[in-house]
């Protein structure tokens, strides 16, 4: 490919990880080098809004933009379709579950990270434990609750509530008595009709990057000490929320082994391109995989770049094998016939 290679960044989205995103992809657009890559931006609003280009400059990606329009429209796969790939920087619902990843695939244009498959299996916690578990892949046992179904736990407390299709701890809870379990499930059902009630696990909570497509490889393992009761939303974001120990403090054993578990995960769901696997290393040494983020926080600071940084992967040079991760899927699939 001559010349610089336009890229296309996806931002906001309609989650509630909205936010987040847009801080992501500001980091992203910072690092991407100029000379390289000629790069706009296509942010989702929560409403569902696409602002078409001519996007937001560099320096204000909230900014509104011309060409608003709703999606599904017409002219998305053709705008789309008029650069050489495309980094999709959202979380959650309507962005990491494989909607927009469908669309990509229809407006035929490469992008980065996994396909539809992947992006929607991970998403959800329910079917995800059990491909995982198919593969010989130790997870939390969890029973899930669906429409109807009465509140339920025979695990004992505490426990953990969570939405089956959601991100960054959000409607999540940590119930300890009998008393609780009826709200929390109650939370969990405002943000997914499917709920998971699942065991706790004591502990170390571990996070591992994964990088790569055929050939993926483990990054640094990363000790998360959450300046609260649990790893949740404030302590994931806020300042002084946690913090992250690189390596993590493990026998060597056990670290080789949460990074064999994190990409036999990645292989196991049909991951590609970037994943970050979480995962609590028992008292007893047993490791136990928690769930994985096929579009993990992306900012300069963020879990992945910094585990990477810290396996020698600097952070805009992270970028750069990602977007060459897109374009040769993308090149090895044109090859297929359908």
């Amino acid at each position: 490919m001559s010349g610089r290679v336009r890229v296309a960044i996806l931002a906001g989205g309609r989650s509630s990880e909205h936010g987040i995103s847009l801080t992501s992809a500001r980091s992203v657009l910072e690092a991407l080098d100029p000379a390289r890559y000629d790069v706009q931006t296509i942010e989702i609003g929560r409403d569902g809004t696409w602002a078409l280009p001519p996007a937001p400059a560099r320096d204000a990606l909230s900014a509104t933009a011309a060409g608003s329009l709703p999606v599904p429209s017409a002219g998305t796969p053709a705008a789309l379709g008029a650069v050489d790939v495309v980094l999709p920087i959202l979380h959650g619902p309507f962005g990491e579950d494989g909607t927009v990843q469908g669309l990509l695939e229809l407006a035929g244009v490469p992008y980065v990270g996994s396909g539809v498959l992947a992006s929607a299996l991970c998403m959800d916690k329910d079917r995800f434990k059990a491909v995982l578990r198919d593969s010989g892949i130790p997870v939390a046992r969890s029973v899930t609750l669906r429409p109807g179904d009465a509140a339920e736990n025979p695990f004992g407390y505490p426990v953990f509530v969570k939405p089956a299709r959601l991100g960054s701890s959000v409607g999540i809870s940590k119930v300890r008595s009998e008393a609780e379990l009826g709200p929390a499930v109650e939370l969990a059902r405002r943000h997914d009709d499917k709920v998971l009630v699942e065991e706790f696990q004591p502990g170390v909570e571990v996070e591992v990057g994964v990088l790569g497509n055929r050939e993926p490889v483990a990054s640094a393992v990363g000790e998360i000490v959450a300046h609260a009761d649990w790893y949740d939303f404030d302590a994931k974001y806020a300042e002084g929320g946690m913090e992250l120990i690189v390596p993590a403090r493990l026998p060597d054993e056990t670290t080789a082994r949460v990074q064999e578990l994190a990409v036999e995960s990645f292989v196991a769901t049909d991951c590609e391109g970037m994943a970050r696997v979480d995962f609590f290393v028992r008292p007893d040494g047993e490791v136990v995989v928690n769930e994985l983020n096929t579009i993990p926080g992306f900012t300069s600071t963020s879990v992945y770049a910094r585990l990477f940084e810290a396996s020698g992967i600097p952070y805009a040079e992270l970028l750069d094998r990602l977007i060459a991760l897109a374009l040769e899927r993308h090149e090895q699939r044109r090859a297929l016939e359908y």
